[in-house]
């Protein structure tokens, strides 16, 4: 295998690692170790619409996409 094989394999490779992972729901707690962030800081965020949160089953969920965009502001 040469050197331009490999690359293209990881970053196939990398792609579906990172889509998987953009689509995944965390908790406000995950959230928090996600994002080195405390919790108040974070329901602060939700309570003025900076972050964007649904509110499934009675739990506070976040996409990483969307805690991604948020931290990137």
């Amino acid at each position: 295998m040469n050197t331009d094989m490999i690359l293209e394999r990881l970053d196939r490779i990398e792609k579906g690692v990172s889509s998987k992972w953009q689509e995944q729901w965390l908790t406000i707690n995950g959230v928090a170790e996600y994002s080195s962030l405390s919790i108040a800081k974070i329901r602060r965020a939700v309570a003025s619409g900076e972050l964007k949160v649904s509110k499934g089953g009675g739990r506070l969920l976040f996409k990483i996409k969307w805690i991604d965009r948020w931290l990137l502001r």
